[in-house]
């Protein structure tokens, strides 16, 4: 059967649908599935939270009798293996119905393709690709988690009429108005983590948590880049890291260097990258694995994939240098320790208030990301400071830029903005405008 605009209105609602528990399912995507008999739709759902049960069964339980006969829309491909729970595609076939349309097939070895074929051999037609690229657009985090072992990430930007983000000495500027600040509320409901530089910590000391009414309980993993464990005891993070996790990553601890490998970096040693992920056993304290999320067996584990960088357009195979004023000491960074004693101190003081301690290059993030994406996260937002986000374009590492653009004036002292409307990277395609009060925001995008 051919596609026809009736599909893709159906698809459209499961897509829509589909969004609603982003940022809640675990390392399950979020996928909308509909029941759609005679035109009417009978049975509906979304991922439950945490990732269990999927969005088919309940869409067919919801159904019930109604589902035999009827065509299921889903955004992505239904799964075919068995975890906790049996495959969603044989669920389908017991329900009896007769015809699946698919969005998106699952990159995840275990189910692509197989779904389908099991679906074929039952009986089921089946249609896929149907509005494949919003489909993929809602999927963005849990396909980029799959195939490159590392989070979707988002860059943040709010830069003024003049060009600054920022004015020194001042800890938070607003620069957007209230409606622009509501939005930016909803993106981080639906991420799975966000970062900043110490610099923007202790200049600001944000909570970095969802204040909107009714969707505080979906405050994202907070993530500090802070080398020399410079966060203040006092800060809001660390005063609120056993409501809403806070992860800080510090520098790689020291490691002894033999004859023939003397003056080189860590990033150039042996198991380098296993030791600073965390990924060694050998390495450091046991961390606490999946922080704030469960993590579900029907998903794949990403700890026996290799923890490589990117290797397509726009990302860097090679360690990215720290950026200039975030180094220990400096304007983005705290007071560097004299000796190891005062290093564990730092980090006994962190950890005694929840606050976990991971021992990572911070200015590697093509080490981090996958380090991250390990744990389940599969979405993670970059919202400052400056240095910051040039360290992850830098590095090639930016999925989506969000880029708002207020009419207030910084003036003197402003900080720079590092990347306004006129020098997007090349490899990101603009997709779309919306207004905000006076506030504009122009995303941009990557290609999956």
């Amino acid at each position: 059967m051919s596609i026809t605009p009736h599909d893709e209105r159906f698809m459209a609602a499961a897509i829509r649908l589909s969004r609603w528990h982003l940022g809640r399912t675990a390392t399950n995507p979020s996928v909308g599935c509909l029941i759609v008999k005679d035109g009417v739709i009978v049975g509906r759902a979304v991922t439950a939270l945490s990732g269990r049960p999927h969005a088919e069964t309940q869409a067919l339980a919801e159904a019930s009798a109604l589902a035999r006969g009827a065509t299921a829309y889903v955004t992505l491909e239904p799964c075919s293996h068995h975890g906790k729970t049996p495959p969603c595609s044989e669920a389908l076939i017991a329900y009896g119905v007769a015809r699946v349309v698919i969005s998106v097939t699952d990159p995840d070895p275990r189910v692509s393709g197989r779904g389908i074929a099991m679906l074929r051999e039952a009986g089921i037609e089946v249609d896929a690709g149907v509005l494949e690229a919003e489909g993929r657009h809602s999927l963005a985090a849990y396909l980029t988690r799959q195939t490159k072992n590392r989070p979707y990430v988002t860059l943040k930007l709010a830069v003024s009429a003049d060009g600054m983000i920022g004015r020194e000495g001042e800890g938070q500027v607003a620069i957007t108005g209230p409606e622009a600040r509501a939005q930016v509320q909803a993106l981080r409901a639906e991420t799975d983590a966000i970062l900043v530089g110490i610099g923007t910590a202790i200049a600001d000391d944000p909570l970095l948590t969802v204040r909107s009414p009714g969707l505080e309980s979906q405050s994202p993993i907070r993530i500090v880049l802070d080398p020399s464990l410079a966060l203040p005891l006092t800060s809001k993070l660390v005063e609120t890291a056993r409501q809403v996790p806070v992860i800080v990553v510090a520098r790689e601890e020291v490691w002894p260097l033999s004859a023939d490998a003397e003056g080189l970096p860590p990033s150039a040693l042996p198991g380098y990258r296993r030791r600073a992920t965390g990924l060694d056993p050998s390495f450091g304290p046991p961390t606490r694995g999946e922080i704030g999320k469960e993590r579900d067996p029907n998903s794949l584990d990403d700890s026996s994939l290799p923890a490589t960088a990117d290797s397509g357009r726009g990302a860097s195979s090679q360690p990215t240098s720290p950026p200039v004023g975030e180094m220990p000491g400096r304007a983005e960074g705290g007071i560097p320790p004299t000796d190891p004693t005062d290093m564990d101190s730092r980090r006994a003081a962190l950890e005694a208030a929840g606050v976990e301690v991971v021992h990572c290059n911070p200015y590697h993030p093509e080490v981090l990301l996958p380090a991250l994406a390990t744990r389940g996260i599969s979405s993670l937002l970059v919202e400052g400071g400056a240095k910051t986000a040039r360290l992850f374009l830098k590095a090639g590492l930016v999925d989506r830029v969000q880029l708002y653009q207020a009419p207030a004036v910084i003036g003197e002292r402003g900080i720079e903005s590092p990347l306004d409307a006129t020098d997007i990277l090349s490899g990101f395609a603009h997709t779309g405008t919306l207004l905000f009060g006076e506030d504009r925001l122009d995303e941009y995008e990557r290609g999956l």
